[in-house]
Parts: C-alpha cells; structure tokens; sequence
C-alpha cells in the first residue's frame, strides 16, 4: 500500500495545460487560496495569462517546452 500525496501547500506552483476561461477561472481561484499558477498554452493572446504568474507559450507537442513547464512547477492539471 502507498502512502496518500501530501496536500499541496499554499505557494505552490499549480502548472495548467491550457489558457482560456476555464485555465482563467482556475487561476483566479487558486491565487486566492494562496497558490501561484503558471499558464501552459500555444496562444500568446491567452485569457489566462492576464492573470497568471508565469506563462508559457509553446505547442502542446513540443516534449522541451513541455518538460521544462513541468520542472518549474509542484503539480501540473488542465483546463
């Protein structure tokens, strides 16, 4: 049996693949609990950008850009 994941502490960085409304709206929510987002999305003019702490525009198949978005964050979800 595996013990269960620590929660995620305020301060954190909450990596999202995707940058619209809902990208935005998660971001949002999540800096008022407290966590930085960092916005994954192959649109420069993305929604969520606006809000977010660190951004990064490259394609979703470019295993680099990819791999680089998930060092520099704790947890990485989507839109």
């Amino acid at each position: 049996m595996t013990e269960p994941a620590a929660p995620l502490r305020p301060g954190s960085t909450i990596g999202i693949l995707g940058g619209g409304q809902l990208g935005r709206m998660l971001s949002v929510a999540a800096s008022r609990l407290g966590y930085r987002c960092h916005i994954y999305c192959p649109d420069p003019e993305s929604p969520a950008f606006d809000v977010s702490a660190a951004q990064t525009v490259a394609a979703y198949d470019d295993l680099d850009a990819l791999d680089a978005f998930a060092a520099a964050v704790d947890v990485v979800t989507y839109e």
